[in-house]
């Protein structure tokens, strides 16, 4: 394997191993869906399927993770403004 098939493998594993933490967090109810670690986690894991996915030419995958990751930043972008919004009624 050359350095980057390495790369692309630890990237994926990496990925979905932070998209079952974030699961098992949400299963458990350590964090909520509102929660901007659950949704990082989501993002980041998602960017990591999406390269591997990319690279191994499993492109209904990568489409997939690309519109997780989609979700995500909507999700994050939405937790900034709840918190932009209360912090600025105080």
């Amino acid at each position: 394997m050359t350095y980057t098939e390495i790369l692309v493998e630890i990237v994926g594993w990496t990925g979905a191993l932070l998209i079952l933490l974030a699961y098992l967090l949400l299963s458990m109810g350590k964090l909520t869906g509102q929660s901007a670690l659950y949704q990082w986690m989501n993002v980041v894991g998602a960017a990591g399927f999406t390269v591997n996915g990319w690279w191994h030419g499993a492109l209904p995958s990568a489409a997939l993770n690309v519109i997780w990751m989609l979700i995500g930043g909507v999700a994050l972008w939405q937790i900034a403004r709840k918190k932009d919004l209360s912090t600025s009624a105080r």
